[in-house]
Parts: structure tokens; C-alpha cells; sequence
């Protein structure tokens, strides 16, 4: 029923995409060019961005949070990776968009795919301002490489789109100097000791979470996203901030003209970049920086490119976040138990659905004075719907949660100085023994790689082996990565660690003393279940000898494993150890904070695994 019904919407979205790729395909023509590809991301390489900038969604009825569009005179198509290759397939049922289920066997790149579209020479276009740098120039060389051209000079979708959502105008507000760490000051101050080791004069910030981050500064324009739409400049004695500057009360306004910061309109930073002195250097990220932005860049000035070190800066969390982020662990922990509590008897009466999940979980979480909301749009799948890694229930189409299966629940909250990111799975009736078996091998690859220990600075791909090997073990994989950075009170997904083997191996793609990391592997069985847990880790020092300095992980994450859902006859005897031994600080941590229905389910999900079963 809920394909069916999935298939539907998507069905009755069809006339209008195919009206807009009309349209554009004649703006394609008027233009000259053979080509126009739409990705996802906006002016600030964001990777959910705000509704001004959503057009891969609006030119194909796709919302997943990646995937590119790419439209010929003769033909479309959406490349999207296995994360959202059955929602991709419902919702462009009709549109005439092919899906490209990248990553697949057989698969064309868009590049190879575009070569068999056009003749030699055609022109290629893409929105300089949705584009990063890095992208612009590998997607140039390629298209060189196979007789076409990019152009980034060309917005086609802008003029087409008439009812565009307009850029957001919501305040921006102060976050405490107690809660970052850092006053505003001090980070300028290391930044301008960045710039002075590179020679360069100036650095130019255009993340949203860079920018947050740096100014102790943050809004409400991106859903979940505690971010402010936003450039800025600073250099070796100020800084510009270019933004609404109605977005900016008086107070604030005051605060940051005595930190040095002036506040100037968003749209100047072209303006400003055009008229830097000849012959200064200006840092740039190009990863994290549209390639329209960078292009402003007058002649004469050097801009160098590298990682921002405000990102790097922004990853190792400081003493005063991690404390802080343990505490935000502690009531989060507390609001899962007691939405836990509740679901295990409102599961058995057959009348909640997949939203109610999310509504229930949301209110537990919201009686915390320091709840900000959530992090993410909580994922509640029933059954099959968890093999759908980015699930989300919709009206009308979520499944009701009765009989025998699980309930895959990925949520996350939002505090002063923490984001919270958990993955857990929750029993209905009898699990299936498969399903349970699925968990165990799950919640092994968890553990692996929780208590490894590893060279400080590792490259952050290397490690991902270290949890699918006992899934490996039994010949199955999952496509995602099995874990991203987190930030503090920012976005969910940070740069730069990513632990998956499929990522690129860089100097900055490393795992370093201070980030936090998710670890979530998975399983997934389309139309039976999916299968994901999920804590997250904090790199902390682990021993130093003669052959290096070596890190490990402390597990920060405080949420029983319902042993309910895993056959622990899978499990080996020091893993049930880490499992107690894990419970047990649960059990700690979280009694204090809990009363009622809440501690007894705690309790008896955190009892030892050999009095809850026969081992």
C-alpha cells in the first residue's frame, strides 16, 4: 500500500515536471547550448539547502537530500546513489526522467552519458552559483576530455521558476561564548594566525556552518539547520559579514562592530571580491566555495586554494563542547527511554502509524528546557521501510505499526551546544530470527569499530573495513558510508571526516582527537527490512609509544540496545562484555534523570545480556 500510494503522488506530479523541462529545454535552445545539468546544492555548497535554492527538486519532483539532474534536447535522467534509488523510482514515475542508479553496475557517469547525447563541441551548462569550485574544474576537464564545454555563466532555471520561494529572512541570533568554548575574538584571532602562516591576507567563508561557527552566530534559514544564509571575509585586522542586514538587530549589531565585525548586504560580496588590492592572497576553499563566487576574484589577486581551516578548526572540538555535548547525550538518552517506554505498549495495540512515532519522540525530547528541535526529519520505518535509508513517512502513506516486525528509528536533536544523531531498532511483536540475525551482524561491525584503536590522523576511509568486516564475513555490504562528522549545534553531517572506503582519501578526510563521528553500518533487504544502529564517538588520545601516537573512541551516545531485536547467539563473548559494560554506564548516566515507566524499561533493557536471555 504504501508504494501504491507513493506511486500515485509521484504520478500526479508528472505534468508538471514535464512542463518545466519543456521550458527548459527551450531556454537550453535560446541559449545555445546542448546541455544543462542541476544539482543539488545552492550558492553555498550546502547540502540541504534553503527552498530558494531547491531546483533539482523543482525541475524533476525528486526531494532526496543528493542526486543531479541532467537535461538534453532529447532526453533526462537523475544520477542518485543507493540511498534513494527506490524513492527515486516512485517519485519520477511519469516525468520522463530516467534514473541512473549511480553507483550501479553498467551505470554511464553523466559525463560518458552526456558524450552519447551530443555532438563534439555542444556546450554544457551549470549554474556557476550552485556549483562548487573543486566540481567546476574536474567537470570541465572531463567534458574537455570527451570534445564538450561547460559554461557556468548561464542561470536557466531561475528566470523559469515564477513562484520561487524567496531567500529567507529569519533572525540571527548570539550563541553564549559559555556554550562554544571561544569568544568570537579568539577564534578571528586564530584565524588571522592561519592566514599569517600561509602569507595570504585575506580568507574568504562562504559554508554556512563555517561562518556560524566562527562568529558564535546562528538562524533559522535552513530546516534543522541552526545556519544563516551568508558570506564573509576577514582579514589580518578585520572581518565583513555579508548578510540581511535586517536579519541583524541593534544589540548584535553593537556586540560585533566592538569583536571588529562589520556587517555589509549579502549580495556585496561580489563587489568587495572585485576591488581586493592587486597582488594580495585570499584563501579558498573550493570545495566549499560556488565557482561564481570564487570567479569574482579580481585579476591580480592569488587566490589559493586548500581546506578552510575554520572547517578543521570547527571539527576537533574544544574541551568545553565535548564537555557539553556529553551532558545534551544524558537528557536525549533520558527522552528515548521514556518515548521507548510508551512505544512498547502503544505498538501492541495496533493504532499508531509511523508519524505518530515521530510526533511522540519530538514531545519527549521538547519537555528538556534546552531542547532547540530536531536535527534531522525523524526516520520511522515500519517493516520493508526500513530498507529505505533516508525513509520518511508521509501523510496518508505511513505504514501502521501492528503485527510482528521492527521499527527502524533514526532521529536527532538539536541543544545550546550539541547535536544528537541515533539510530536504533525497536521490537513489534516476534521479530523474524533472519531480521534478528541481521541486527546482530549489524551491531558487530558497531562494536568493532567502537573499541578499535588507530593511528592519530588516520585517513578516515581506512577505518570503515574495521565495521563492515563482520558483515563481509557473511557476504553482504550496505551502500552508504558508515560514518560522517557531527557538529555542535550545527549540521548533522560535517565536514570533513567521512568513514566510508568509497570517499576520497585526503590529507583532511582524517580521523583526529576531538571530532565527534557517527558509527552506523547497515543491512538492508528491499521489501523485507532494513537494519541500522547507530552511536555517535568522540576521538579522544589512547596511548603513545615508539611507533606513533594512537586514538579510540569514546561512545557519547546513551541509549540502551533493545537486546530484544539481536540473536546474541552471534555474538562472541567479548562483544556481550562491551554490550554490558556499555548498558552499564546507560544505566549510570541515565538513572538519575528518569522515573516512572521510563526507569523501568531502562533498567530492563540495561540489565546484563545473560539475565535477559539464555547466552
Amino acid at each position: 500500500m504504501k508504494n501504491d500510494g507513493a506511486a500515485i503522488a509521484a504520478a500526479g506530479m508528472a505534468p508538471e515536471v514535464q512542463a518545466r523541462i519543456a521550458m527548459l529545454r527551450s531556454a537550453m535552445q535560446d541559449a545555445g547550448v546542448g546541455a544543462c545539468i542541476v544539482p543539488s546544492s545552492d550558492a553555498h555548497v550546502s547540502e540541504y539547502p534553503p527552498a530558494h535554492w531547491a531546483m533539482r527538486e523543482w525541475i524533476s519532483g525528486f526531494n532526496g537530500s543528493v542526486g543531479t539532474v541532467v537535461v538534453t534536447p532529447g532526453a533526462a535522467a537523475l544520477w542518485v546513489d543507493s540511498r534513494y534509488w527506490e524513492q527515486a523510482a516512485h517519485q519520477l514515475q511519469g516525468s520522463g526522467i530516467e534514473l541512473m542508479r549511480q553507483g550501479d553496475a553498467g551505470v554511464p557517469s553523466q559525463e560518458a552519458w552526456l558524450a552519447t547525447q551530443l555532438p563534439a563541441g555542444a556546450e554544457v551548462a551549470v549554474d556557476g552559483w550552485a556549483l562548487a569550485w573543486s566540481e567546476a574544474q574536474s567537470l570541465g576537464r572531463e567534458l574537455e576530455r570527451l570534445g564538450l564545454v561547460l559554461r557556468t555563466d548561464l542561470d536557466l532555471l531561475g528566470p523559469l521558476w515564477k513562484d520561487r520561494p524567496p531567500l529567507p529572512t529569519r533572525p540571527v541570533t548570539a550563541q553564549a561564548d559559555a556554550a562554544a568554548g571561544e569568544t568570537r575574538q579568539e577564534k578571528l584571532l586564530h584565524v588571522r594566525e592561519k592566514l599569517q602562516q600561509k602569507k595570504a591576507g585575506f580568507i574568504l567563508l562562504s559554508a554556512l556552518d563555517d561562518i556560524a561557527w566562527l562568529f558564535n552566530l546562528r538562524g533559522d534559514d535552513v530546516p534543522y539547520n541552526p545556519v544563516f544564509v551568508a558570506h564573509a571575509l576577514v582579514d589580518l585586522r578585520g572581518a565583513r559579514l555579508f548578510v540581511d542586514e535586517a536579519k541583524i538587530d541593534g544589540e548584535l549589531r553593537a556586540r560585533l562592530v566592538l569583536d571588529g565585525v562589520r556587517i555589509e548586504p549579502y549580495a556585496r560580496i561580489r563587489e568587495v571580491l572585485a576591488g581586493l588590492p592587486e597582488g594580495e592572497r585570499i584563501l579558498i576553499d573550493p570545495e566549499r566555495t560556488v565557482v561564481a563566487l570564487a570567479g569574482s576574484v579580481r585579476e591580480g589577486v592569488v587566490a589559493e586554494q586548500g581546506a578552510s581551516p575554520v572547517m578543521l578548526m570547527k571539527a576537533r572540538k574544544n574541551a568545553v563542547e565535548q564537555a557539553h555535548v556529553r551532558t545534551a547525550m544524558e537528557f536525549d538518552g533520558a527522552a528515548l527511554c521514556r518515548f521507548m517506554a510508551w512505544f512498547d505498549e502503544a505498538s501492541r495495540t495496533g493504532e499508531i502509524t509511523e508519524l505518530d512515532v515521530g510526533t511522540r519522540l519530538r514531545e519527549e525530547r521538547a519537555r528538556h528546557k534546552d531542547f532547540l528541535g530536531e536535527s534531522f526529519g525523524t526516520i520511522a520505518a515500519f517493516r520493508a521501510n526500513g530498507a529505505l535509508p533516508h525513509y520518511h513517512a508521509e501523510p496518508g502513506l505511513a505504514a501502521r505499526i501492528e503485527g510482528d516486525g521492527m521499527l527502524l528509528l533514526d532521529s536527532g536533536g538539536q541543544y545550546p551546544a550539541a547535536t544528537t544523531d541515533i539510530t536504533r531498532m525497536l521490537p513489534v511483536g516476534v521479530p523474524d530470527p533472519e531480521h534478528k540475525r541481521d541486527c546482530a551482524r549489524v551491531l558487530r561491525g558497531v562494536i568493532a569499530l567502537s573499541r578499535a584503536v588507530f593511528p592519530r590522523g588516520i585517513g578516515a576511509p581506512f577505518i570503515d573495513a574495521i565495521a563492515r568486516a563482520p558483515i563481509w564475513a557473511d557476504g553482504i555490504d550496505y551502500g552508504h558510508g558508515t560514518g560522517h562528522g557531527v557538529g555542535c549545534h550545527l549540521h548533522v553531517h560535517e565536514a570533513p571526516q567521512r568513514i566510508a572506503f568509497r570517499s576520497r582519501v585526503s590529507e583532511h578526510n582524517v580521523i583526529d582527537e576531538g571530532m565527534i563521528t557517527s558509527v552506523e553500518p547497515g543491512i538492508y533487504r528491499p521489501g523485507k527490512w532494513g537494519v541500522r544502529i547507530e552511536n555517535l564517538v568522540l576521538a579522544q588520545p589512547a596511548v603513545n609509544t615508539e611507533f606513533g601516537s594512537f586514538l579510540r573512541f569514546e561512545t557519547v551516545t546513551l541509549c540502551p540496545i533493545d537486546l530484544r531485536c539481536i540473536d546474541l547467539g552471534l555474538l562472541r563473548p567479548d562483544e556481550i562484555e562491551w554490550v554490558d559494560a556499555y548498558h552499564a554506564e546507560v544505566r549510570r548516566r541515565l538513572q538519575p534523570l528518569l522515573e516512572g515507566a521510563g526507569l523501568a524499561w531502562m533498567k530492563a533493557r540495561t540489565a546484563p545480556a545473560a539475565s535477559q536471555f539464555a547466552v
